[in-house]
């Protein structure tokens, strides 16, 4: 039972904040607080809206609620999800738009599993859409599966992958986005030694970990400053009775979302200020700026205890990828059997995340890859978020990543729809 009630505790934490914006909203709107002008409910009423929501976002898995895409007559197509594979930890899902002419470009994107759901890349999705027959892994929270599951940790998140590059054939395109680029690295060169018809045509990896230790940023000074053991007493806890997983050892969502905010914190401070006054004036709404950003970025999941420490462990501070020493169920993964997957680095500026250099560092591990087949791109001040759904991705990285696809596939593909960078 052991951490089990700290885990309890922050939950209790966060429900007792809900519950305090919900009464606070509550308080002020009752018609009685209306009789005199009193600004002083209006305060009160914005703050309780603002962190009610905010702290209800945190338990809530998002909707994709993709829109519908158009095609080349101007007939809009709606987006069906489904499951192509189901798995304990993953599903591999399919953005079928049943009525419309099937894409030639077959694009896995690979989203991470550090703390966000996959709904984290619905813009990256979107963009894709309208050019490419989209799938996307779509990782579980860890604290909704039954501890009869089993374990789950780098190499089993390796397995899965080689398991839907393998479903869906080697005419995908794998796009990997930030913490999965060195195991998405690995299943190709896993796939290259057991079964290399089923390798993907292409690899995109962008601002992911190849080699921490190329650029340093607070992530890798974080991982380098503590030991194995002190992660462990500190960062993992059991889950509560509430939930399906209990018992299971997990790093908190709600851990890895308090290191994301402290990372930023005077930026999210001012934020969450401007949004309570915008609320008090009348100026905030479900769809404003401010919402559609935070209902993502607050809907946190928890990782496996021996997901997230084997990644600590031997991406970040024994740099497996980086040495080319990874292995999966005792058979060494040699990055040097990739032979015919292109590979194309983009990374950041000003990426305080992934620093630049620590994506590109996986070019020159590719020993048995003609330099032909190699290509690297630097976005100019874009940070980590805007490389793959900000406004760096949409005009720039986006017609590059298509083109890129489109060299290396059997058949040509259809040009890209400018509209869908817009």
């Amino acid at each position: 039972m052991k951490y089990m009630m700290t885990y309890d505790l922050m939950e209790s934490t966060r429900n007792t904040y809900q519950w305090l914006g919900a009464s606070a909203r509550a308080y002020a709107s009752y018609p009685m607080m209306s009789w005199a002008a009193n600004p002083g409910m209006d305060w009160l009423k914005a703050w309780g809206e603002v962190t009610e929501r905010t702290f209800s976002r945190m338990v809530v898995k998002p909707d994709w609620n993709l829109p519908p895409i158009s095609d080349d007559k101007g007939k809009d197509h709606t987006i069906v999800i489904k499951r192509v594979l189901e798995r304990p930890f993953g599903d591999l899902i399919h953005f079928s738009t049943p009525k419309r002419k099937a894409s030639k470009r077959r694009v896995l994107v690979v989203a991470p599993m550090s703390g966000h759901y996959a709904t984290l890349l619905r813009k990256t999705v979107i963009s894709l859409l309208p050019d490419a027959d989209v799938y996307i892994t779509d990782w579980h929270n860890a604290r909704d599966i039954p501890v009869s599951a089993g374990k789950f940790d780098v190499e089993d998140y390796t397995l899965y992958l080689v398991d839907f590059m393998r479903e869906l054939g080697p005419d995908t395109h794998v796009i990997a986005v930030c913490q999965p680029v060195p195991l998405a690295l690995a299943a190709t060169a896993y796939l290259a030694a057991e079964d290399p018809k089923a390798q993907p045509r292409s690899l995109t990896l962008i601002g992911g970990p190849v080699d921490p230790e190329a650029n340093h940023t607070e992530v890798t000074d974080f991982g380098r400053s503590v030991t194995m053991g002190q992660l462990e007493q500190t960062m993992i806890q059991r889950v509560g009775f509430k939930y399906a997983g209990v018992g299971r050892m997990v790093y908190p969502g709600l851990l890895q979302l308090a290191s994301f905010i402290s990372m930023n914190l005077e930026t999210h401070s001012n934020a969450f200020r401007d949004q309570i006054i915008k609320a008090a004036k009348g100026e905030a709404s479900d769809y404003d700026k401010h919402n559609m950003f935070y209902d993502e970025y607050l809907a946190v999941m928890d990782m496996t205890a021996e997901f997230y420490l084997s990644t600590v462990e031997r991406i970040f501070k024994n740099r497996e990828i980086a040495l080319n020493s990874f292995t999966v169920n005792g058979k060494a993964v040699d990055l040097g059997k990739i032979t015919t997957v292109a590979v194309k680095i983009v990374e950041g500026e000003k990426d305080d995340i992934s620093a630049p250099g620590q994506c590109l560092a996986a070019l020159p591990l590719l020993t048995g890859l003609p330099e032909s087949k190699k290509f690297a791109h630097l976005e100019p001040g874009a940070g980590h978020y805007g490389i793959f759904a900000g406004r760096s991705w949409r005009h720039n990285i986006r017609p590059l990543v298509l083109d890129f696809i489109d060299a290396n596939s059997g058949d040509t593909a259809k040009p890209a729809n400018k509209n869908a960078a817009a």
